[in-house]
């Protein structure tokens, strides 16, 4: 392991990752139907009469937590999809330039026939997928692509390997090689 200026104690790694949608029900048929994550345990409502929710999760003290529900989604980190209502709440997906913007990328072993099936399923691609020949991310292909709530994903691929590789023996963690 590289040597790190400060350590989480007992860090292993990322253990899920949250997304809130606009309608749970659409959002999970989506990640299972379409990417095929497995669904797993579904919890809510949630709801407090006085300040828990802004203490324990930085929201308005009204907020309802309608639901949430978790899914594993290949060899990677968990997603715990939440489904919120809160005076306050915003509906609109912050862009990957915006302060808080994000997206979430799914390795995958052939690109084209991954964007082929993901236009079968009426899924709106980004554009035609990129391809780098040269730098630290050499080797690799990517696209992005929208939910059907907006939040944007990309498919990445590298199948054999990334530039960066050639100059250390070290290597970013890989869903298709968790050992590495």
């Amino acid at each position: 392991m590289s040597q790190t200026a400060g350590r989480l104690p007992g860090l292993h790694g990322t253990d899920h990752i949250g997304i809130t949608v606009p309608n749970l029900d659409e959002a999970i048929d989506f990640f299972v139907n379409v990417i095929g994550c497995e669904p797993f345990y579904e919890l809510g409502p949630f709801k407090s009469d006085d300040d828990w929710m802004r203490t324990h999760l930085n929201v308005h003290p009204s907020t309802v937590m309608r639901r949430l529900k978790f899914l594993r989604c290949g060899n990677g980190s968990n997603f715990e999809v939440f489904e919120y209502e809160a005076p306050d709440q915003r509906t609109e997906q912050p862009k990957n330039s915006d302060i808080g913007g994000f997206h979430l990328a799914f390795y995958v072993d052939d690109m084209n026939a991954a964007v082929r099936y993901l236009a079968s399923k009426g899924v709106t691609i980004q554009g035609e997928p990129t391809l780098r020949t040269s730098g630290p991310s050499a080797g690799q292909s990517w696209v992005y692509f929208l939910a059907p709530w907006g939040l944007q994903m990309e498919l990445v691929s590298f199948p054999n390997g990334k530039g960066y590789e050639k100059d250390t023996p070290r290597r970013l963690w890989h869903p298709a090689h968790p050992e590495a």
